[in-house]
Order: structure tokens, then sequence, then C-alpha cells
């Protein structure tokens, strides 16, 4: 299971440190995108928290590992609803105090909100339940946010499929 979410996310998490490595100066590798370069801090803590949050957090879904190393589960645990947290309020950052890209409408920057402010809630509700000693509501709410955060790698496939099938569109 671990090794298919990370699967997952695998084209996305490439591209994000190919835009790491031009922010720090290195190469242009892809497209220029001067709204990310303008200011860079929220996108650097969007990539790096994002990577780091789905890696940990597939460990997170294998049950063996789970049981094996339970107070790892519990520690790593604490690590990935801080990095869950730095990816949506960065996310939300970006929607909101970002210049929009050119060709994106309403409905994007609504869905953006909505799936930024969802998984930080999901994060919050998930570490409020298993504090109360709520262990299916703690799996029901990470899983949750878990979806939301790995919500970019299935639209490299989907976006591509719909592509080669449809023709690109604006």
């Amino acid at each position: 299971m671990p090794f298919a979410l990370i699967a997952l996310i695998l084209v996305p998490a490439v591209a994000g440190s190919l835009r790491l490595v031009e922010l720090s100066g290195g190469p242009h590798l892809m497209p220029t995108n001067p709204r990310l370069s303008a200011s860079p801090v929220p996108v650097v803590v969007h990539i790096t928290s994002a990577i780091s949050y789905v890696v940990l957090g597939a460990l997170q879904f294998s049950p063996g590992f789970r049981r094996r190393h339970p107070k790892w589960h519990r520690r790593s645990g604490r690590v990935v609803v801080i990095l869950g947290l730095a990816v949506a309020f960065s996310a939300l950052w970006l929607t909101l105090f970002h210049p929009a890209q050119p060709d994106t409408g309403t409905l994007r920057y609504l869905f953006r909100l909505a799936f930024g402010a969802g998984m930080a809630t999901c994060i919050l509700l998930g570490f409020a339940v298993i504090r109360r000693g709520d262990v299916a509501g703690h799996r029901a709410w990470m899983t949750r946010a878990y979806a939301l955060a790995v919500g970019a790698g299935p639209q490299v496939f989907t976006q591509g499929l719909g592509n080669a099938v449809l023709a690109p569109v604006d």
C-alpha cells in the first residue's frame, strides 16, 4: 500500500522538486512561472511539506508497520499532522495571496479553497478524535485528509488522458 500511494504522486513530486531547483537559483527545467518566483517562501513550504507528508503519510497506512512500530506511528504521526497543516495552509496562502494563474477561473479558485480548508479540517478533527481514543474516527479523518492531499497525483493521468482523447482545451 505505501508504495502505491507514493507512486501516485511521483510525477507531481518530481515537478515540485524541479521547481525547488529553479527557485534555489538552479537551471530552469520547467516553464517559467514569475508568480512563484515573486514570493517563493510559500511555494517552498508547500512543495517540501507535501512531498514529506505524502511519503510519511503513506507509511502510516501500513497495518503491519503500525503494529510492529506503534511508537514510531505515534511520533511520526505528530510530524505528519504538522506537515499536513503546512501543506493545507500554504495551499490556501498560494490561492489567496498569489496572483491567479492565467486561464484559471472562479471554479478552480473555489475548489482550491475548499480542498485546502477541507484538508486542514480533516487533520484537526483526526487529531482531536485520537486524543479521545477514537481510533476508527481518527483513521477516517486522516484518510480523508490524505486523499485530499494526493489529489494532484491522479490529475496528471486524468488531464493527460483527457487531453489525448478530447484534444487540449484552454
